[in-house]
Parts: C-alpha cells; structure tokens; sequence
C-alpha cells in the first residue's frame, strides 16, 4: 500500500460503482469497478446503512484503513433518496465551490468521514435534475484545455453527457448555468424489451452504421411530426423487406438520438455561436455513436470527446472543499 494514501473517490451510480485511489498526486494510482450500483448492493438482504457500508469495505478495505486516515469523497446516485444517504440537491447555477461547501457527510468510523457531493436542480415549471454529471462536468474544465481557455475568456461551453437520461449543459464563467435531459437511453432500452419493435430484432455482431445514420435521417426529415410519429417505422420497414432484422436496432438508435440532435439544436444550438466549445464525455462505444450522430447533424462545429471526467471532478471538487493539503502539481489533461 502506498504511503502517502490522499484520496479516495467513487462514482457510487445506479447499476455500477468505480473507486480510485489517488496517492498524492492528481492522477489515479488505481482504479476498480464493480456491478455493485446502489440498486444492486451484494448484501441487499440487510438493513440499507449496513448493506452501503459492507459494499464499500468490499470494495476498498485495503484503502480504507491505510495509515494516516485519508478522506473519501464520492459522487451520483449513492446521495439520492434511494441511496446511501439522501444529499440534497444544489440549486443551479452553482459552481464547483459551491458543490464543494454543500458535501454531505457520512461517519465511517476510525476518524473517515465519506462526503458526498450534491446534485443539481434547475428550477422551474419544467425542472431538471442530475446526479453525478455535475461532478464530470467540472472535471472536463479540468482536464481539457480548449475548455479551460474558453471558460477563462468568459465564453460559453455546451457539455454532452450521454446515457440513460442524456443531459447538454451550458457552462459559462465557472458556473454550471443551465441544462436539459433527454431520457434517450431508457427509451431505446424501453422499446427494445417491451414493445413489439423489439420482436423481430436479431443482435448485430458489429454496429450497421448505414442503418444508424438512415434513423438520423428519418428523424431530421420528420422531427416536426415528433418521434411518436417515426419509431413505428422500425417494424413497418422490416415488415415490407426495407430493413433486415439485424439492422433494426441500429436503425432506431439513429432515430431516437437524432430526435434528441433536432431538440438539442432548437433548445441551444441554433441561437449559439458558431464556435462555442462543444465536448462529450461518456464511454467510448456511446461516444463514437452520438460523435456521429453530432457530425451528421452539426458537421461545421467541432467536438471534443472528454476523457478522465468524472476522476478529475471528484479530485477538483475534494481539493476545493478542503480535504486533502497535498501539493498535487497538475492535473492530468485528455485533449
């Protein structure tokens, strides 16, 4: 075990749970994951404060009782009201010192305290929610470049996190300032396994990108009848020999995240300016998807794919509120 031990941080979501250990530096010394999301806890069985805490030793008890103690700071749905302990939500804008004051704290005994950063509300008679993306949020500040010097000249930044509930936010001068959710990933999932689209599909070995790129086509031509309109279109051109079975999936995909292209340019892209920041931050397969997806529908604005994110922001946020005081040096950049 190393001997300067500072930090330890977990991204602690719904169905998984990562955890890195930082020896005194801002670059992770290791890192470990799990399927253990805070809905699928090994030790279900027991009482929720229990289950969390035994799941956390099952993870990181080597770590946790390294001498001296070291803090632990941990991001996402583990601070929800289905989680380990709710931590209430920070009201948006906010900014990274903000979060940083607001952590919840949770006693693990033996002088460890595990804090927990809020989420985020948008208020409003459409509100907004997210856990765990405020953390990455920051992060990609912290570890892009083009990002940092577009925040420090005051110019606004579009950040794209896609997933279950895919959220766009709009950063400007180190404020989390606005954003919006699209639930394109439970969607799909939803229509897939519980509707008759999902019949007749057949899993692919590879991605059929030309059927992908088709659905990104349907749903720019027809985003003014609304997706209602155009997912039924999955089964129908299968049914009349247009789409083979293996392409149905990726056909929809397409047509589901181009939906999500058509609101994202009517709710921000089509007033901003032409060369405000555009980043990404998720796993690489989901990435490369919505980078097409992107390309197709905004070809003359430049993206960038965020690595690093989420361990970035849980360092940034835990160097800010104060609990570590090790001289770290720089934070490690993914351009």
């Amino acid at each position: 075990m190393p001997r300067d031990l500072s930090l330890i941080a977990l991204d602690w979501g719904t169905s998984s749970l990562r955890a890195w250990r930082f020896d005194g530096s801002s670059t992770p010394g290791e890192k470990r994951e799990f399927p253990w999301g805070i809905m699928k806890l090994p030790n279900a069985g027991v009482d929720r404060d229990t289950a969390f805490r035994e799941t956390l030793n099952k993870v990181c008890a080597d770590w946790l009782t390294a001498s001296p103690p070291c803090p632990v700071i941990a991001c996402g749905m583990v601070g929800s009201a289905q989680g380990w302990r709710e931590a209430p939500y920070a009201p948006c804008p906010v900014s990274l010192p903000q979060l940083a004051s607001q952590l919840l704290q949770i006693d693990l005994g033996k002088q460890r305290m595990l804090n927990i950063i809020p989420g985020v509300v948008k208020n409003g008679n459409m509100p907004e929610v997210m856990r765990g993306e405020e953390t990455q949020i920051f992060g990609a500040l912290a570890a892009n470049k083009v990002l940092q010097q577009a925040n420090e000249a005051g110019e606004p930044i579009l950040i794209g996190l896609p997933g279950t509930h895919s959220k766009w936010a709009i950063v400007h001068r180190n404020m989390l300032s606005h954003f919006h959710t699209f639930m394109t990933g439970e969607l799909f999932d939803a229509l897939i396994h519980h509707t008759i689209l999902g019949a007749s599909m057949v899993p692919a070995e590879e991605p059929q990108w030309p059927a992908f790129l088709e659905g990104l086509e349907v749903a720019r031509s027809r985003h003014s009848a609304g997706l209602l309109s155009t997912i039924f279109s999955t089964r129908t051109r299968f049914l009349t020999g247009q789409l083979p079975q293996t392409q149905q999936a990726d056909y929809l995909s397409g047509l589901i995240i181009g939906h999500e292209m058509c609101g994202l340019g009517k709710l921000l892209l089509d007033a901003a300016r032409p060369d405000m920041p555009i980043a990404l931050i998720g796993n690489d397969a989901l990435c490369d998807r919505y980078q097409r997806a992107f390309n197709h529908y905004f070809s003359a604005r430049p993206l960038h794919l965020i690595k690093y994110a989420t361990e970035n922001g849980l360092w940034q946020i835990a160097k800010v509120a104060g609990l570590f005081t090790t001289d770290t040096g720089k934070i490690f950049h993914a351009i």
